[in-house]
Order: structure tokens, then sequence, then C-alpha cells
């Protein structure tokens, strides 16, 4: 019975963000789809509370490239790229700002975490150019399932399947499974077992 509810809550938080979702869709064939993205983000992670993580869960369900619809997407959580994935039973805390990225399932990410789009967003090889003129690139940045995030990391490299990263970790190499990392940069501290 209680599975029955909470499918039919997410069924609710899926029809009531449709107007956005619609709106979001008709925009995307004129305008760039992770600025529209950024946008209608920035918009939604004001609604409060557990009922607002849901209704963003709705809208990200036909916004991103995957939303789980019981993944919880905390007040003032930032999305800024379309080809995002987010699977089952994923928390993402408040005021993380989320890039180009795929997140596994039962994945905790905690307060005000920035999943960077890689470590290649800004060129600034060129020191007679302006670094907001020299471009950059975007990877996908893959976490693994059952991983743990800790508050203000920031990730710019993949991190392995039930790893553990400390807050405050700065995470520019990729993570192996298994392991639990922290530091500037993350280092492997230590094996979970």
């Amino acid at each position: 019975m209680k599975t029955i509810i909470k499918t039919l809550f997410f069924v609710c938080c899926f029809l009531a963000m449709l107007p956005f979702s619609v709106t979001f869709k008709i925009l995307a064939h004129a305008l760039n789809q992770d600025q529209l993205t950024s946008s209608f983000s920035q918009f939604l992670s004001i609604l409060p509370g557990k009922t607002g993580s849901y209704l963003r869960a709705g809208f990200y369900r036909v916004a991103l490239t995957y939303c789980s619809p019981d993944a919880m997407i905390s007040f003032g959580t930032l999305l800024s790229q379309q080809d995002t994935e987010i699977g089952e039973g994923v928390y993402i805390g408040p005021q993380c700002n989320i890039g180009k990225c795929c997140i596994g399932k039962n994945t905790l990410v905690g307060s005000g975490v920035h999943i960077m789009s890689g470590k290649g967003q800004h060129n600034f090889s060129d020191p007679d150019v302006p670094i907001k003129d020299q471009g950059g690139s975007f990877t996908k940045v893959i976490i693994g399932q059952n991983c743990w995030i800790g508050n203000c990391a920031l990730i710019m490299a993949n991190v392995g399947a039930g790893s553990v990263v400390a807050a405050g970790a700065v995470v520019i190499n990729d993570v192996p499974d298994g392991v639990i990392v922290g530091g500037n940069p993350a280092k492997v501290i230590s094996e979970r077992r």
C-alpha cells in the first residue's frame, strides 16, 4: 500500500510540473538547452520542503537525460547541464551546484557540494587572451552508486562505486571503487571493508 501511495505522489508531482515541462520542451527547440536548464533550475530551486524536492524531480524527469522520480533534490540546488543523470534513491543536499554528471543510485550528496563538468571547463594557457575568451571543454563526471559525497566537496573527476569523499575534499583525479578520500587534492585515506 505504501508503494502505491508513493507512486501516486510521484505521478501527481510529475503532473503538477507538466506546464513547466511542456514550456521547457517547446523553448528547447529555439534556445540553448543548458542555459534553459539552468534558468528553470534557478526558478524551481526555491520551492521549499520535501514537496519542493519531489516537484523538482518531476520536472527534471523531462528536462534531464535521466532523473529518477524518487530523487531528493533539496532547496537551493542548481543544475546547469541538461546531460545529467540522477539515479534511484539519490539524495542531493541543499545549495549544491550540479554540472554535467551521472550520479549512481543510492548516492548521498551533502550540502554545498559542487560537481563540475570535468576539470577542463576553462582554458587559461594564453596569457594574452582573457580567460573568459579561451573556451574550454565539458566532460561528464561519473559518480558510482552507493557513494557519500561530504559537505562542500568539489568534484571534477569520477568517483568509484561505494566510495566516500570527505567534507571539503577537492577531487581532481579519478577515485577508485570502495575507498575513502579526503584533502586538497583528494587522496586515498583508507579502503572501505
